[in-house]
């Protein structure tokens, strides 16, 4: 399985340019709402069409500017479940996971079986959407889409309308029947847990531009551009200047940072994640470095953490933070018991790991 897009669609006030390859693993859309996600999905189903580019599937053109090729949707093999569902109101559970199915009235049924039990659906195969949960309205969508076997699965904010005990439960269902379909998956998310569960490859979409494709983890773990630090979720981002190859200052921060990674001379901001700052003693602040000593401005208590907003205590330059001062102030997420730990909350120091400081473009 092979889906390889390299589009263009001018809209009024906004421009869609999405380029991207993947072979048979799973690719999560990542993006502000509004960015162009979901108008990609509809361009590769055939919902809307570009103005240029290609679209092939398993070396199938589905479209193609140049050579005048536009497969309708009907045409393409192309499952999309909708952030509604999109079901029928007026069918049964079992007539809206056959409908659309074409072959003979003996394996229609058969397949619809098959569906209902992998789905997990038996003694609702009557009933209709509107006496469903959100959950089981979900499951006869996607049964309804795998089961006429797509080549590709287009998933739009799969999860959106359920509510976060709901939504934990159906992702892990969800893992476990994508087991039995073997074709592309493209997921449309803005949740970062979504797309780290299930998508192998992700592609950041900005502005409806791709803004870089990478591994998901790695792109987690090593955002390379600040735009899509924030975007994955790094809370601490702050201007700097290249002082030697490892070696920046946090212009924001006020303090000097010795990085791991060597600092090529392209590198504009820095970013902490929230979770990699270390508690340390005093006495590391005088013989160690890329230590902060906390101003705390506010702590906000959650359910297992608490998320503590400080700023460097020692800041003697106040730089120009005119465009933006949110930027002077830092978030240090800890677990409860570690945070209830420290005797004094009036003196605290947190270590910025050198392997952990994220470089920036």
């Amino acid at each position: 399985m092979s889906l390889s897009v390299k589009i263009k669609k001018k809209f009024k006030g906004f421009n869609l340019d999405i380029s991207f390859e993947t072979n048979n693993e799973y690719l999560g859309l990542l993006g502000a709402s509004g960015s162009g996600k979901s108008m990609t999905l509809k361009c590769l189903a055939g919902i809307e069409t570009p103005d240029e580019g290609f679209i092939i599937l398993n070396d199938r053109i589905l479209f193609d500017s140049e050579k005048k090729i536009n497969l309708k949707p009907q045409e393409r093999n192309i499952g999309y479940l909708f952030q509604n569902y999109a079901l029928f109101p007026n069918m049964t559970v079992e007539e809206n996971i056959g409908a659309g199915l074409k072959f003979s009235k003996s394996e229609n049924k058969k397949i619809i079986k098959e569906m209902i039990d992998i789905f997990h659906l038996n003694n609702l195969e009557k009933k209709y959407p509107i006496h469903l949960s959100g959950g089981q309205q979900q499951r006869v969508a996607l049964a309804r889409c795998i089961a006429y076997k797509p080549d590709v699965l287009l998933l739009d904010e799969p999860f959106s309308a359920l509510d976060s005990y709901l939504k934990d439960n159906l992702q892990t269902e969800v893992l476990e029947i994508l087991k039995y379909y073997h074709g592309e998956v493209l997921m449309v998310t803005h949740s970062m847990d979504e797309v780290y569960k299930f998508c192998k490859n992700l592609l950041i979409v900005e502005n409806g531009s791709s803004v870089i494709f990478e591994d998901t983890k790695q792109l987690f773990q090593n955002p390379q551009y600040s735009s899509v630090a924030k975007i994955t979720g790094c809370k601490n981002i702050s201007r700097c200047e290249v002082l030697n190859n490892n070696s920046i200052y946090a212009v924001d921060w006020d303090i000097i940072l010795q990085t791991k990674n060597k600092v090529s001379p392209d590198i504009k901001y820095v970013g902490i994640h929230s979770h990699s700052f270390k508690i340390c003693s005093k006495e590391s602040f005088k013989t160690e470095k890329n230590i902060i000593n906390l101003r705390i401005l506010k702590i906000i208590e959650e359910m297992f953490e608490y998320s503590v907003l400080f700023e460097n205590k020692n800041m003697k330059n106040s730089a120009d933070n005119s465009t933006n001062p949110n930027n002077l102030t830092l978030t240090y997420r800890v677990i409860k018991e570690l945070w209830n730990d420290i005797q004094n909350n009036d003196d605290i120091y947190l270590k910025i790991p050198e392997d952990l400081v994220l470089l920036l473009k």
